[in-house]
């Protein structure tokens, strides 16, 4: 029996069980301990960022960022459209309404004439969606903020890693937030990260993050008072560790995906009817996925399902927000709901071989031929 290839896998051994290993030597396993404000620490670094927060998810690193720039009933936040619906659904949580603006075809992320168009008296913000890893066009998104006295928040769910003119990802907006599921750059399973320059924001969101108080490790009241109502959004010491080794590991990490990303590149060249995702000049792209764009005459559930009857796991590339119905009716975004009918997602993490990208790049060329 063939030995089928995942979608995404992550890249962990010995050294982060030897640092779980410390961990529960330390008798610290809970969150926003000793691990992760180390953690913190390197991220922080990493991402040319001041201060940075671990946090259980992206998800509620995106509520707390939106709670700290103080979001209301009311206020709209405009959101790249092409995105896993955490994105906007942090912003229904926080009270306000998501008005999803059109994307490039090249980068997938935010169209910044999409992002103008959808400014409006209620417009608070902008979250600016780092598509597949790869930043966009965040000096025009910047620009737009700054005309309209609007902040600019970054979901980096995707792009550890990344730069965008030769500035890291998280260094990028007022704040950011990534995330550290099993398929990301590096990983603890699961878990996030809130990273500004804004002390304040992040000192505010690190209360809001232990249901309103500061954290044990930091706190230095006897009996610290609840002045506002917090949550449990805290990231374990023992996911901390992981992610800490996981940090050091990362160039490596980055190296082995950029080299996935060159073959297919190289094995989809002169395919009809594919377009391989773009590397924009001014940008390095993580590679977080692999979007393959068919035609638009191909039938691409047909072909995700023969790939998984040959044991190779894929998938669409991300949601058309607009189109799910949770967010009700919405105006037509032509280049997103495009993109979700018709991207393909291949197998991408550091420990394909190059065997297992060959036979990916095979079975897809196979099954692309019987869809001509």
């Amino acid at each position: 029996m063939i030995e089928g290839i995942p979608l995404g896998r992550p890249s962990v051994g010995e050294a982060e069980l030897a640092a779980v290993a410390d961990v529960f030597a330390s008798g610290w396993l809970s969150g926003a301990g000793p691990a992760c404000r180390r953690f913190e620490e390197a991220f922080a670094s990493a991402t040319g960022t001041g201060h940075a927060l671990a946090t259980s998810s992206c998800g509620s690193a995106l509520f707390l960022g939106l709670r700290v720039l103080k979001v209301r009933p009311g206020d709209e936040v405009i959101v790249g459209d092409y995105t896993f619906p955490a994105t906007g659904h942090a912003v229904v949580q926080a009270g306000a309404t998501p008005v999803f603006a059109d994307v490039r075809p090249d980068s997938f992320c935010a169209d910044p004439a999409a992002v103008e168009a959808a400014v409006t008296s209620r417009t608070v913000g902008i979250i600016a969606v780092d598509v597949a890893g790869q930043p966009g066009d965040f000096d025009d998104y910047r620009a737009i903020a700054s005309r309209h006295g609007l902040w600019l928040f970054e979901d980096a769910a995707c792009s550890v890693g990344a730069t965008y003119r030769t500035r890291p990802a998280g260094s990028l907006a007022d704040l950011a937030a990534f995330s550290f599921h099993g398929r990301k750059g590096i990983t603890a399973g699961e878990g996030g990260a809130l990273v500004s320059d804004r002390a304040g924001e992040i000192e505010r969101a690190r209360r809001l993050h232990t249901y309103g108080v500061e954290p044990a490790l930091s706190r230095r009241q006897v009996v610290p008072a609840f002045e506002e109502i917090g949550y449990n959004f805290r990231l374990s010491d023992v996911q901390a560790a992981i992610l800490t080794v996981q940090l050091e590991r990362l160039p490596a990490l980055l190296a082995a995906r950029r080299s996935v990303a060159r073959r297919y590149h190289e094995g989809f060249a002169g395919l009809p009817g594919v377009t391989v995702p773009a590397e924009l000049p001014d940008r390095e792209h993580p590679w977080q996925s692999y979007l393959l764009l068919l035609s638009p005459g191909m039938d691409r559930d047909r072909v995700v399902t023969a790939l998984r009857a040959r044991g190779i796991q894929c998938t669409f590339g991300t949601y058309a927000s607009h189109l799910q119905p949770v967010y009700g009716k919405r105006d037509p975004l032509p280049v997103s709901a495009g993109l979700f009918r018709r991207h393909l997602a291949l197998p991408m993490h550091a420990g394909l071989t190059a065997e297992q990208v060959d036979r990916v790049i095979e079975a897809v060329r196979e099954e692309i031929a019987t869809c001509g």
